[in-house]
């Protein structure tokens, strides 16, 4: 069975008018870098093998399934073209190619883009020759041994092992093309603020010349709220619309949350874009979109969703799947995590170490899960991987800023590529180069700026802890308990023998969470096989998960947390759920332990 991602890949920003790329495409290695050197690539010749893209190679949903180490790779195709007017450009998109790509049409080079989770594109309307069939090439590089890149949780050994896995090269998200006119709408911002009942819209167009107007329709429901036109006397937009509309009930107040969204209550607005031309009249463009009224915030010590006290209940999410790797193999899979983790009472996750698919965002919009979200770190700390990271992050934002799910952005996890910021100046100062970049481009979320330890400035104190004891009466686990009585013992207390705080930085009264513990797994004799915690049946983990979250929930000072993990991964068996989504314990009782704490 050939799996087929055919989903619109881009559900922020939709039209109707495209065609998907995805499926069996001509592949090959090429180790000897000979491709751009004897333009081979331009042959059939090379390519004696097919993959299913968007599954990379090392995966079984490919087609190809190897864990060989190659880090140049060649994709082919061709694509009809379909009939375009004068007026009309064919556009090629890819969502993610893990690491470096360049792209041919026809031949010619016509883009290279470096950074492996975010999305690219290209006008390739100029490169089109006559005829119905085009050449489509991709060179991908991802070099194993470069600890300068962004990798994640991608192992850059021969063999995954510890916390570390199978790496992926190439594709790994849909590659489609859409047709737009000459102008169309670019880009659109959304920025809902719940106190004054408005919201926000910043929107780039590509006219040439002020005949076009801008048409906005707001649904609730399917009920028009909102409708406006704008003339579009320059390119760029902005105005703000008034969703309230003296209605008391849409604010919140009186516990009515009809107009908010939380994972409760996940309600969504849908937005419809029009461009139209004034002379004609006609409809040159059109784009769908969506957004939710929601705001996050802190105040002494406290984190609020929608100004209202939130203790968060998350499940740490690596985002792997044992056919597809960094993929999902349908996108129902992104759903039915979500739907699992609501299930068992988590009402979000941390996406760790990996930007994840866009329509797993769409899911948790749609479904009512909060979502923190984190970029690959690199391995190793220098100028070239402080470029990768800055311009990977601005990526991140711009493709991300508008789903109502993401709260937290956290651009380091455990000083991973910051090893030495304990002391180091100069890694500090990265910290808050990160911190500070994304709070000047989004004050509407908050920013774990070094989750675990070694902080410097940050909106959350974000701390990890897996050493709560074997039962009640190891001592470990009075330990624990006690760090968890007073602001003063959880940011003095060390970690993985890190402290809290980075020398010279100190706890200012942020919300505390500890947002990664537990990481209990089942002992099955397997030297690969590793846990932070193992126990010996399910008894046993609910009893042990029991007194983890009660320790947790009982603490005056802790706000939130975060379970490790949702998923066993490869060797890594400290999931709730198995490598393939079965559960492993009665959700039920998972869920009434969430609950009632």
């Amino acid at each position: 069975m050939i799996y087929l991602r055919n989903e619109y890949p881009r559900p922020q920003f939709k039209r109707e008018n495209w065609q998907n790329l995805n499926g069996v495409w001509n592949f090959c290695f090429d180790d000897e870098d000979r491709g751009l050197r004897e333009r081979w690539f331009l042959q059939d010749t090379p390519f004696k093998m097919q993959i299913n893209v968007p599954f990379v190679y090392e995966c079984e949903l490919s087609g190809i399934n190897v864990q060989e180490r190659h880090d140049i790779i060649w994709y082919k195709r061709d694509f009809d073209t379909p009939t375009l007017t004068p007026q009309q450009r064919l556009i090629l998109h890819f969502g993610a190619v893990d690491y470096q790509a360049q792209v041919f049409i026809n031949g010619q080079m016509v883009k290279e883009h470096i950074g492996g989770e975010t999305p690219f594109s290209i006008d390739v309307t100029p490169f089109l020759e006559k005829g119905t069939v085009q050449s489509l090439c991709l060179r991908v590089q991802d070099p194993l041994d470069n600890q300068e890149i962004p990798r994640g949780k991608q192992f850059w050994m021969p063999k995954s092992q510890g916390i570390w896995y199978t790496r992926s090269t190439g594709i790994w998200q849909t590659v489609w093309l859409e047709v737009v006119n000459d102008q169309h709408i670019e880009s659109l911002a959304i920025e809902p603020d719940l106190d004054s009942g408005t919201v926000e819209f910043n929107i780039k167009t590509k006219t040439s010349n002020q005949n076009t107007i801008l048409g906005l329709k707001i649904y609730y429901r399917d009920q028009l709220v909102v409708e406006t036109r704008t003339k579009c006397i320059e390119p760029k937009l902005k105005f703000s619309v008034d969703i309230v509309q003296s209605d008391v009930f849409r604010t919140g107040f009186h516990d009515s949350d009809e107009y908010l969204w939380s994972p409760e209550y996940p309600n969504l607005f849908t937005v419809k874009l029009t461009l139209i031309d004034i002379d004609s009249n006609i409809e040159i463009d059109s784009v769908s979109s969506y957004f939710g009224m929601r705001k996050i915030h802190s105040e002494n010590g406290i984190i609020c969703l929608n100004n209202k006290p939130y203790y968060q209940k998350l499940v740490l999410d690596q985002g792997y799947w044992p056919r597809g790797l960094l993929t999902a193999p349908e996108d129902k899979d992104y759903r039915r995590d979500i739907s699992l983790a609501k299930e068992m009472g988590f009402n979000g996750c941390r996406k760790h170490q990996k930007l994840e698919d866009p329509r797993f965002l769409y899911w948790a919009d749609k479904l009512g899960f909060l979502v923190w979200e984190e970029c690959s770190s690199t391995p190793f700390f220098t100028a070239d991987s402080q470029i990768a990271i800055f311009d990977s992050w601005k990526e991140v934002y711009l493709r991300d800023r508008n789903h109502p799910c993401i709260i937290t952005w956290v651009p380091l996890n455990e000083s991973w590529g910051v090893p030495n910021i304990h002391l180091d100046g100069k890694q500090q100062h990265w910290a808050q180069t990160l911190y500070h970049l994304l709070r000047s481009l989004d004050d509407t979320r908050l920013v774990s700026s070094n989750d675990g330890w070694d902080q410097t400035v940050t909106d959350i104190c974000a701390i990890h802890n897996y050493r709560f004891g074997k039962n009640e009466d190891d001592p470990e686990f009075k330990e624990f308990c006690e760090t968890l009585s007073t602001p003063e013992a959880l940011v003095s207390q060390y970690v993985s023998g890190r402290p809290v705080y980075a020398n010279g930085f100190s706890y200012g009264g942020e919300p505390i969470l500890v947002t990664e513990c537990g990481g209990i797994g089942f002992a099955t004799n397997q030297e690969s096989d590793w846990s932070y915690l193992s126990v010996c049946s399910e008894k046993e983990f609910l009893s042990a998960y029991r007194r983890l979250v009660s320790a947790l929930c009982t603490s005056k000072y802790v706000q939130g947390f975060c379970y490790t993990q949702l998923t066993d991964v490869e060797q890594e068996v400290n999931g709730l759920l198995t490598y393939d989504r079965k559960p492993k314990f009665d959700l039920k009782e998972l869920h009434q332990i969430n609950a009632n704490n």
